[in-house]
C-alpha cells in the first residue's frame, strides 16, 4: 500500500516515537542500522506554539534522518493546528504525526495522548485542525481504546481515516493496560482489513523474528519497533535480512557492541549542550547495551555511576581487557541474546 511520503522499502521499518529515547542521536543511529522511517519523541503543541527552546531543540533533525515525522500531542484543536503549521513552515519534515497513544498519567490527565480516546469526536476535531493547518501528510498513532469497555480499534481507526489521516499506527493495548499483558496483533489485522490507508503495526516486537511474524500475521504495511530497539539498533538490519529471505546477520560481538554504544555516545555529545547531564541521562542506554553480558551486573553498576562520556570508554576498555574479573567477559549469557531491556519508558 502506498505511503503518503517517499519510502524505499516494500515494508518500511519505523523507529517508534519514545520520550527520552528517540532523540536525534538515537534516530541517526537507527537509520544507520536499517530503520526506514523515524519519528521524533512526542512534543507538546503548547510548547511548540510558544516556541519553547527545549521543545524546538527536540524537533531539530538533520538530513540523514529523513524521512522523518514530527509527533505532536494535545487536546486543543486550535493549538494543535498552530503547532502543525509552525512545524511545517519551520522544520519541513516528511509528515506530521498526532499522538493518541501515550498512556502516561501526566499526559492523559490533560486529555492528551490516549486520553483523547475517551472522546472520538475530539479525536476527529484535532485531526481536522491539523490537516487544515498543513500541506504535509498527517498520520497518527493510537491504542485500541481507553479501557476494555471502550476497546474498539477498528472504529477508532475508521474515525481517524475519515478525519483525514493518511497512515495510522496501532499499538493494540488499551490505555489502562499500559505495557502489561500481550499486544493483540489480531486487532492490527482487523484494522488492516477495515482501512484504505497504510496501517503500521506496533507492540511486543523484541526480536527480528517478532517483526517478521507480525507482518505475516497482520499484513500490516509497515512495522514500528519501540522497546525492541533498546540497546540493539541493529535489529532493523536483522529484520531486513529476514524479510528479504536472507539469513539473519548475527548480533554484534561485545567489542562491536561497545563500539556502537560509543558511536551513539559521540552523537549525544555533539547534540547536547550539557555534557554532564547528557552522560547521566545516557546511563539507561548503557544498561541496555550491556544487557545479557557475563558479569553484566558489575558492569552496569559502574556504568550507572558515570558522569562523563570519557568514563564510559575507560569502563568498556577495562571490561574487554579483564575477562576473568567479569567471568568470561565478551560472552553473552547462555541462550541469551541482547534483545533490549524491557523496562518502561514513556513510549508514545
Amino acid at each position: 500500500m502506498k505511503f503518503p511520503f517517499p519510502v524505499s522499502a516494500d515494508v518500511p521499518l519505523y523507529l517508534a516515537p519514545m520520550a527520552g529515547v528517540s532523540e536525534s542521536p538515537f534516530r541517526q543511529l537507527c537509520r544507520e542500522h536499517g530503520a526506514d522511517v523515524v519519528v521524533t519523541e512526542f512534543l507538546s503543541a503548547e510548547g511548540i506554539r510558544r516556541e519553547n527552546e527545549a521543545t524546538l531543540h527536540k524537533i531539530a533533525f538533520g538530513p540523514e534522518e529523513r524521512p522523518i515525522g514530527v509527533q505532536i500531542f494535545g487536546a486543543d484543536p486550535i493549538a494543535m493546528g498552530e503547532a502543525a503549521r509552525f512545524v511545517s513552515d519551520v522544520f519541513q519534515p516528511e509528515f506530521i504525526d498526532i499522538n493518541f497513544g501515550c498512556p502516561v498519567k501526566k499526559v492523559v490527565r490533560r486529555n492528551g495522548g490516549s486520553g483523547c480516546l475517551r472522546d472520538l469526536d475530539l479525536v476527529q476535531q484535532v485531526i481536522g485542525a491539523v490537516v487544515a493547518a498543513t500541506s504535509l501528510p498527517v498520520t497518527c498513532k493510537i491504542r485500541s481504546g481507553w479501557n476494555e469497555e471502550m476497546r474498539d480499534p477498528v472504529s477508532i481507526a475508521l474515525r481517524c481515516q475519515d478525519a483525514g489521516v493518511r497512515a495510522i499506527a496501532l499499538h493494540p493495548r488499551t490505555r489502562t493496560q499500559m505495557y502489561t499483558g500481550s499486544a493483540r496483533w489480531e486487532e492490527i489485522a482487523a484494522v488492516v482489513q477495515a482501512l484504505d490507508i497504510p496501517v503500521i503495526g506496533n507492540g511486543d516486537i523484541r526480536t527480528a523474528e517478532d517483526a517478521v511474524r507480525m507482518h505475516a500475521q497482520t499484513k500490516c504495511a509497515a512495522v514500528m519497533i519501540a522497546r525492541g530497539s533498546y540497546g540493539q539498533p541493529w535489529i532493523f538490519d536483522q529484520v531486513k535480512d529476514l524479510l528479504a529471505g536472507r539469513t539473519k546477520r548475527p548480533a554484534p560481538s561485545v567489542p562491536e557492541r561497545f563500539a556502537i554504544a560509543l558511536a551513539h555516545a559521540r552523537k549525544v555529545m555533539a547534540y547536547e549542550n550539557d555534557p554532564r547531564g547528557a552522560a547521566i541521562e545516557f546511563r539507561k542506554h548503557l544498561g541496555w547495551y550491556s544487557k545479557g553480558l557475563h558479569g553484566g551486573a558489575e558492569l552496569r553498576k559502574r556504568l550507572y555511576a558515570v558522569t562523563s562520556f570519557g568514563e564510559v570508554e575507560g569502563i568498556f576498555a577495562d571490561y574487554l581487557a579483564n575477562a576473568e574479573r567479569y567471568g568470561n567477559a565478551h560472552l553473552l549469557d547462555d541462550g541469551e541474546e541482547a534483545t533490549g531491556a524491557m523496562v518502561e519508558a514513556d513510549a508514545a
